[in-house]
């Protein structure tokens, strides 16, 4: 019963991002780039669609390039007390900084809670509401964090200094974030550069300064982080060898720890009877994945490819003849 309460649940909380994914991008979304964002079948979005359709009565249709509706229904007005409308007020301010909400809804919303209150006292409550900096040194990861989903949600464009790999010194660059997501130990920032003049990756910790500017930017509709950051293992783009299948077999106790982490997309997990798990990837494998393997030393074994059992079994010889 529980389990049926968990799907029912994540089934629910995943209609109402498709909801708001069509609304926010008409005629992008089909039925295969659904299934793939979702990595469920096409036949789960399907029961999705009908769910939207059927229960909760939305004309949702499809042209051949995507889905869209036909209309949305329109919220009833409401009147506000002044306690509800300020509570509310902060309340859409912090979820500025919490990942997974619309940021063009909530710019919305906020606009017309704002409007609510007369003209002299909306200066007053910004100063007062406005908790998020607008920048940051990189000696403070959280306070950076914190400009960068501002950034983010508010679609500001960005000033920073940024020192690469290749450079001591930083480099003013102004970007414009596309998505901001943890990775391993740190935070990475998917984002279109004015200077490279394309969408590259940062990592938050190398970010030294950082400006919010009176530049607002769009994301574009086909932007999709899966298809960007293709194939590989992790986060590292165009240095992937061929995407190939990929078989580990892990101990019991190793396994629970790797099953319960999604590594990549194409990950699936098979529960073995003596309590060791089986993790299948179709993937392209980089260094990282080498070094995460090396990681759970002898507790997994390598199946598929040969290749890759030979690299991990050199890594661990090389190892040992160093000590």
């Amino acid at each position: 019963m529980t389990e049926e309460r968990d799907n029912l649940t994540r089934r629910t909380g995943r209609v109402l991002k498709i909801i708001q994914q069509i609304s926010g991008t008409p005629r992008y979304w089909t039925r295969q780039r659904l299934a793939r964002h979702y990595e469920i079948s096409e036949r789960m979005i399907t029961k999705d669609l009908e769910m939207m359709r059927i229960n909760l009565g939305f004309k949702v249709k499809s042209d051949g390039e995507g889905y869209y509706f036909v209309d949305l229904p329109q919220m009833p007005t409401t009147n506000f007390s002044l306690p509800e409308a300020i509570a509310l007020l902060t309340a859409a301010r912090t979820a500025q900084a919490i990942p997974g909400i619309n940021s063009g809804e909530l710019a919305t919303a906020i606009a017309r809670l704002e409007s609510i209150f007369p003209d002299d006292m909306r200066p007053y409550l910004r100063d007062v509401l406005d908790r998020l900096p607008r920048s940051a040194e990189g000696t403070h990861r959280q306070r950076m964090l914190a400009l960068l989903h501002r950034a983010y949600y508010e679609r500001s464009r960005l000033r920073i200094v940024y020192q690469s790999t290749q450079n001591e010194e930083g480099i003013q660059r102004e970007i414009e974030p596309y998505e901001i997501l943890p990775y391993g130990r740190s935070w990475h920032v998917i984002a279109y550069d004015s200077r490279r003049q394309d969408v590259i990756q940062f990592k938050c910790d190398r970010i030294q300064k950082g400006e919010i500017l009176d530049q607002h930017y769009e994301i574009p509709g086909h932007f999709n982080l899966d298809e960007y950051l293709g194939d590989g293992w992790g986060m590292l783009r165009g240095i992937a060898q061929q995407v190939e299948d990929v078989i580990l077999h892990f101990d019991a106790t190793a396994g629970r720890w790797a099953s319960e982490e999604r590594w990549h997309k194409s990950q699936e997990n098979e529960f073995q009877p003596d309590g060791s798990f089986i993790l299948r990837f179709h993937v392209g494998v980089t260094p990282e994945m080498i070094h995460w393997l090396l990681y759970y030393g002898e507790r997994v074994e390598v199946v598929e490819p040969q290749w890759l059992r030979y690299e991990v079994r050199e890594a661990h010889r090389k190892a040992w003849e160093r000590r």
